[in-house]
Protein backbone atom coordinates (compact mmCIF):
# COMPACT_ATOMS: atom_id res chain seq x y z
CA UNK A 1 0.00 0.00 0.00
CA UNK A 2 1.32 3.43 -0.86
CA UNK A 3 2.17 5.95 1.84
CA UNK A 4 -0.59 8.34 0.80
CA UNK A 5 -3.14 5.52 1.09
CA UNK A 6 -1.98 4.67 4.59
CA UNK A 7 -2.19 8.33 5.62
CA UNK A 8 -5.63 8.68 4.06
CA UNK A 9 -6.89 5.63 5.98
CA UNK A 10 -5.45 7.00 9.24
CA UNK A 11 -7.19 10.33 8.64
CA UNK A 12 -10.47 8.62 7.74
CA UNK A 13 -10.35 6.49 10.87
CA UNK A 14 -9.59 9.55 12.99
CA UNK A 15 -12.56 11.44 11.53
CA UNK A 16 -14.87 8.46 12.09
CA UNK A 17 -13.73 8.22 15.72
CA UNK A 18 -14.41 11.93 16.26
CA UNK A 19 -17.85 11.55 14.72
CA UNK A 20 -18.47 8.67 17.10
CA UNK A 21 -17.77 10.97 20.02
CA UNK A 22 -20.31 13.48 18.72
CA UNK A 23 -22.92 10.72 18.55
CA UNK A 24 -21.90 9.27 21.94
CA UNK A 25 -22.37 12.70 23.54
CA UNK A 26 -26.04 12.72 22.52
CA UNK A 27 -25.70 15.97 20.61
CA UNK A 28 -26.94 14.44 17.36
CA UNK A 29 -30.21 13.29 18.94
CA UNK A 30 -30.64 16.43 21.04
CA UNK A 31 -30.28 18.71 18.00
CA UNK A 32 -32.27 16.53 15.65
CA UNK A 33 -29.09 16.07 13.59
CA UNK A 34 -29.02 19.81 12.84
CA UNK A 35 -25.52 20.24 11.45
CA UNK A 36 -25.58 24.04 11.79
CA UNK A 37 -26.39 23.75 15.50
CA UNK A 38 -23.69 21.12 16.04
CA UNK A 39 -21.11 23.23 14.20
CA UNK A 40 -22.21 26.30 16.16
CA UNK A 41 -21.69 24.44 19.43
CA UNK A 42 -18.24 23.29 18.35
CA UNK A 43 -17.33 26.85 17.30
CA UNK A 44 -18.51 28.08 20.69
CA UNK A 45 -16.25 25.50 22.34
CA UNK A 46 -13.31 26.66 20.21
CA UNK A 47 -13.96 30.27 21.26
CA UNK A 48 -14.06 29.20 24.90
CA UNK A 49 -10.74 27.36 24.53
CA UNK A 50 -9.16 30.47 22.98
CA UNK A 51 -10.39 32.71 25.80
CA UNK A 52 -8.61 33.54 29.04
CA UNK A 53 -10.73 30.80 30.65
CA UNK A 54 -9.66 28.20 28.08
CA UNK A 55 -7.57 26.07 30.42
CA UNK A 56 -10.35 25.99 32.99
CA UNK A 57 -12.95 25.03 30.37
CA UNK A 58 -10.72 22.29 28.99
CA UNK A 59 -10.09 20.85 32.45
CA UNK A 60 -13.82 20.82 33.25
CA UNK A 61 -14.74 19.24 29.92
CA UNK A 62 -11.97 16.65 30.20
CA UNK A 63 -13.15 15.63 33.67
CA UNK A 64 -16.75 15.35 32.50
CA UNK A 65 -15.68 13.32 29.45
CA UNK A 66 -13.56 10.94 31.50
CA UNK A 67 -16.44 10.43 33.92
CA UNK A 68 -18.83 9.67 31.04
CA UNK A 69 -16.38 7.16 29.56
CA UNK A 70 -16.07 5.38 32.90
CA UNK A 71 -19.86 5.16 33.37
CA UNK A 72 -20.66 3.94 29.83
CA UNK A 73 -20.43 0.12 29.75
CA UNK A 74 -19.37 0.24 26.09
CA UNK A 75 -16.17 1.99 27.13
CA UNK A 76 -14.95 -1.16 28.86
CA UNK A 77 -15.00 -3.03 25.56
CA UNK A 78 -11.56 -2.62 24.01
CA UNK A 79 -13.02 -3.32 20.56
CA UNK A 80 -14.83 0.03 20.73
CA UNK A 81 -12.47 2.08 18.58
CA UNK A 82 -13.92 5.40 19.73
CA UNK A 83 -12.97 4.68 23.31
CA UNK A 84 -9.52 3.45 22.34
CA UNK A 85 -8.89 6.72 20.56
CA UNK A 86 -10.02 8.75 23.58
CA UNK A 87 -7.74 6.81 25.93
CA UNK A 88 -4.61 7.55 23.88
Amino acid sequence: MRAWQVERRKRTRHLIELGGLVVKSGIVDLTGDDRATILGALLWMADELKSDQGERAQALWAAKGKQALEVDPATHNETDRTVSAVRR
